[in-house]
């Protein structure tokens, strides 16, 4: 059975709830709280201040970083100059694949789920003719939020066809009359369809049409695409998940109540320091100034000034409102360490000067490191496998589409990863000389192309430059043990 239906609704009933959390979960991963504001501030004070931290950006960005802030090696072939090692080479570069996966990373911390999609054509579309823009395989991030996956009957984790299903609203109709293109890719094909819809459910926090009526397909708009690739070209990353179902698993939604505490907790400080600020003046009776009648002239709520009629027991003084401050920095700094447990973000990770990292080694800064890192490694397990399936992919798509056969054979690459850490040179050094026994590793020449990013030409003319330079200093002029420069005596 379809999931696109004449009377039903889009997104369809399985999938509302992960587009819903998709798109909430973008607006706070954009610093836009104000989906926590009536949990936070009541009545009159949600007008007076509220603060929020932009703490899931962080959270979904250093994964990202830590990821892919270091390009991933790609290896296929036998040796590094082979057809296959250039042709994974390739295709990498001219899908500025380590950008796409750096985007799809960040994106996954917040969504829990990513998609690649990857297909054959041209850059513009066929603005261009082909000789200025040719065809070729395209790898590209698919967003998430207009895929729908079907699995295999009886096995919730198996993905057999993704269905890409776009809303677009039909020019001069306002938001009234709607069109749904759908892309459906399967095994070896891809169906086209198109359906006619209308608005049903506005969201709130948005101003934007959520949810639409299927009213009738386009029956004539059917159409269907020979892959010749016997996979569909559609690759899913989970941020990470369970053996329960396809569905990956965000770094967001389980932080929702700390969030907003977090921020509650700092808009509830900001209104108690407000009133530090402008606090109100107690003086004795008769202090100000009075009318002809013995009224006074002043305005409490404008001047911020009262007068107290017992003149033998009041002393001139601002009125403040501790409010428990110190309690409330107390529970602000609980919330954000517990916050970080849960994160798995260490203190080291964010730079704080408590963190323990004055003249650390390299090994010992990893070691404090080891709770994002484990989350990384996590994440790294299904980009691994993602990937792999990605270039397998672009290569039978290249292989079936071109008009001349590609001369590399088809193959699964090996990705080696980085941890995202800075090298400690230092540290690297005397591991290696220990290794050695003491013995040169490396060539001056290749020393001097590493430590200044000179190329080899470059680096041969400032070695010459070096030797002549010790040449120089080594020679020794004969004058100076016979200043006079007479022969024998």
């Amino acid at each position: 059975m379809s999931l696109f239906n004449v009377g039903e609704y889009f997104p369809p009933q399985t999938h509302q709830e992960r587009v819903e959390r998709y798109r909430k979960n973008k607006l706070i991963f954009k610093g836009n709280h104000s989906l926590f504001n009536n949990n936070v501030l009541t009545g009159e004070q949600a007008s007076l201040v509220f603060i929020a931290s932009n703490l899931p950006g962080t959270i979904a960005k250093k994964s990202a970083d830590f990821l892919f802030m270091e390009t991933p090696v790609y290896s296929a072939g036998k040796d590094s100059n082979s057809k296959e090692q250039k042709a994974i080479e390739r295709l990498v570069e001219d899908n500025d694949l380590h950008i796409t996966n750096y985007e799809s990373a960040l994106s996954n911390a917040y969504r829990g789920d990513s998609f690649y999609k990857i297909r054959w054509g041209q850059k513009y579309g066929g603005l261009l003719n082909e000789e200025a823009d040719p065809y070729r395989v395209f790898i590209e991030a698919q967003k998430a939020g207009y895929v729908f996956p079907e699995t295999l009957a009886g096995d919730d984790t198996s993905i057999y066809a993704y269905h890409i299903a776009v809303p677009k609203v039909v020019d001069g109709t306002g938001d009234q009359d709607w069109i749904l293109n759908v892309e459906s890719h399967y095994p070896g094909k891809i169906t086209y369809s198109k359906y006619r819809m209308s608005p049903f459910r506005f969201s709130g926090f948005e101003n934007a049409v959520v949810e639409w009526k299927i009213t009738s397909e386009i029956v004539t708009e059917q159409r269907e695409v020979t892959t010749d690739v016997p996979l569909p070209l559609l690759v899913h990353v989970p941020n990470y998940s369970t053996d329960e179902d396809w569905e990956g698993i965000d770094d967001i939604s389980e932080n929702e109540a700390l969030f907003a505490e977090i921020d509650n907790r700092l808009s509830r400080i900001a209104e108690i320091l407000d009133k530090h600020s402008d606090p109100l003046l107690v003086v004795p009776s008769g202090t100000l100034g009075e009318d002809p009648e013995g009224n006074p002239t002043f305005t409490t709520s404008e001047h911020k000034v009262i007068e107290v009629h017992d003149k033998s027991e009041v002393v001139p003084q601002y009125v403040t409102w501790n409010g428990q401050l110190d309690a409330a920095f107390k529970q602000l700094e609980l919330l954000l360490e517990h916050l970080l447990i849960v994160s798995e973000i260490p203190p080291v990770a964010l730079g704080k000067t408590d963190s323990g990292t004055s003249g650390a080694s390299g090994f010992s800064v990893k070691w404090r490191l080891n709770p994002l890192l484990a989350k990384v490694s996590r994440k790294r397990q299904y980009y691994d496998k993602a990937l792999k399936h990605v270039l397998l992919i672009a290569q039978l798509l290249e292989h079936a589409k071109s008009d001349k056969k590609p001369d590399y054979e088809v193959t699964v690459p090996k990705i080696k990863f980085k941890d995202g850490l800075p090298e400690d040179a230092y540290e690297q050094a005397q591991i290696t000389q220990i290794r050695t026994g003491g013995k040169p590793v490396q060539s001056q020449l290749h020393a001097i192309m590493e430590s200044h990013g000179y190329t080899e030409e470059q680096a041969r003319i400032e070695l010459a430059r070096i030797r002549e330079e010790e040449n120089a200093e080594s020679f020794v002029d004969t004058t100076v043990f016979n200043p006079e420069g007479g022969g024998d005596n």
